[in-house]
């Protein structure tokens, strides 16, 4: 008797002008099982998710949904067949309350006409309770609440359909340890409801915790499924990205710190951030670690102006200066690689090249007439260096994949040809390809002379780059971690306040 899967894609294909994304994949999930989809950034996972989803109307092939033949051509119908989406960027309305993002679409109401907020209210804390947060306030706006909340709020609203099959790309991307256990730990429960749970991660340990199958795509094709238990981390990887790895670990020489590039004393952002103090040389990578909700992403927005700051002073090379905005601090060689790459980050509607030559309007610009084409060098050797795929500088970014977006957003901050490059989350949600491709750009920067600053939760990137690691707690530094106490350990530890390895910052003078 031929088993039934809670969804039965067979011989499913997307074109997209001059690209097949996906090329006649067959994906079957089972009721109750955990299946993870991995394949490097424009591997066509996304695509073939979105497909599940109904945002493409003119895909080939068959879907089935529960033993039904059916065609997945909107969201709406997508929906009504059981198929919930948990994308990696929040689909949230920031300006809307809890309630209104969690209920949207499905609003109670009396007499058909009034809405019933006391309803309201219920049923948006029932959701919330499915994802731990039962605490908050339904009428609260999203704006008001954690960037970490607001994921799992995310996930509230998605179950709140009751889907018989759920997607989640990237879920934990933006959580902390605490809340991806949380996290986990809901996926158990829905697996034991009969889910069919298809779950998207470039972090690799994860899938050995809930995963039960996974599948690999490389260039739109399907390269295989397995059985958890029959894969490594090795063997998973090497499929990806098509070739064997060494999987030795790279062995990075101490750089020679040279001259102060930048110093920051007693800067205060009221509630944020207070009389934080450090410094950082001239080809010296500085890691900064911490846990979610540490004020690391506002001390660099403080630093740059792109948020005001309360008190305190910022030196660069030595001389006292006032940063009130971006451009500003691009006038005093300092750029900023914002976490949030769609909404801070890109313009997803003009092109790659349009992108990266977005800070250099000065530069190409005579007599108030600019000229895109005397930076058409610099596009194309910032494109080549950072290996960005599709090579052609007039495709619109926002039609790259997640990886692709990210390499662009470095592009476009390395050709200001920083001196102090401030980088935060530089790897999140991309490929290990993507990555390696990062880490090796952020090592020739510092090399060259310039001072990186390392914002980053992935604590095996912190070990690998970092020359030494400023640990930040509530706000504040509580120490520092050199080179030769560096580990995954001592970082988790020093974050939480914990362990001998801390110390006073060494190059303060």
């Amino acid at each position: 008797m031929n088993e039934v899967f809670s969804l039965d894609m067979k011989g499913v294909s997307k074109q997209f002008p001059g690209t097949l994304a996906v090329d006649n994949v067959d994906f079957q999930v089972k009721a109750g099982e955990v299946h993870a989809l991995l394949g490097e950034n424009g591997a066509g996972k996304s695509t073939l998710m979105k497909m599940i989803a109904g945002a493409f109307s003119d895909y080939t092939g068959q879907i089935c949904v529960l033993g039904e033949n059916v065609e997945l051509c909107s969201p709406s119908a997508a929906k009504a067949k059981g198929v919930g989406m948990v994308y990696q960027e929040l689909s949230l309305a920031m300006p809307l309350t809890i309630a209104e993002n969690v209920l949207a679409g499905r609003l109670p109401t009396k007499g058909k006409i009034f809405i019933d907020k006391k309803a309201m209210r219920e049923q948006t804390i029932e959701c919330l309770k499915r994802v731990g947060l039962g605490h908050l306030d339904p009428f609260s706006c999203i704006k008001e609440i954690s960037q970490q909340e607001a994921q799992l709020v995310e996930i509230a609203k998605t179950l709140g359909n009751n889907p018989n099959i759920l997607v989640m790309d990237e879920p934990t991307s933006s959580l902390s340890r605490e809340e991806v256990k949380l996290l986990f730990g809901i996926i158990e429960k829905l697996k034991k409801q009969g889910l069919a749970i298809i779950y998207i991660s470039h972090h690799l340990p994860e899938l050995f915790e809930i995963a039960d199958r996974v599948t690999i795509m490389r260039d739109g094709k399907k390269i295989g499924t397995y059985n958890i238990d029959e894969v490594t981390t090795k063997s998973l990887v090497e499929m990806m990205v098509g070739r064997p790895i060494d999987d030795k670990p790279i062995k990075v020489k101490n750089q020679v710190l040279g001259e102060e590039k930048l110093r920051i004393e007693n800067l205060t952002r009221n509630g944020f951030f207070h009389d934080v103090s450090f410094n950082v040389r001239a080809n010296e990578v500085l890691g900064i670690g911490g846990l979610s909700g540490a004020g690391r992403s506002e001390l660099a927005r403080g630093i740059v102006g792109a948020d005001a700051i309360d008190s305190g002073k910022i030196y660069i090379k030595g001389k006292e200066v006032r940063i009130k905005n971006m451009s500003q601090a691009l006038e005093h060689g300092v750029a900023y690689l914002t976490e949030n790459r769609k909404e801070e980050g890109l313009a997803l509607r003009i092109t790659i090249g349009e992108n990266i030559l977005a800070p250099l309007l000065k530069k190409h610009t005579k007599n108030g007439i600019y000229s895109a084409k005397s930076g058409a060098s610099e596009v194309l050797e910032v494109m080549k260096e950072l290996k960005v795929y599709p090579p052609d500088p007039t495709v619109t970014v926002g039609n790259l994949s997640g990886g692709n977006q990210q390499k662009v957003l470095l592009g476009k901050w390395v050709a200001t040809k920083p001196q102090i490059l401030i980088l935060d989350e530089p790897t999140r949600g991309v490929d290990v390809g993507a990555k390696m491709v990062i880490h090796d750009t952020i090592r020739r920067l510092a090399s060259e002379g310039n001072a990186v600053i390392l914002i980053s939760s992935d604590l095996p990137e912190l070990v690998a780059l970092s020359d030494r690691v400023k640990i930040m707690k509530e706000g504040r530094f509580i120490g520092e971690l050199i080179k030769e106490d560096l580990s995954e350990e001592t970082i988790l530890l020093a974050a939480n306040g914990e362990g001998d390895k801390l110390s006073e910052d060494i190059y303060a003078s």
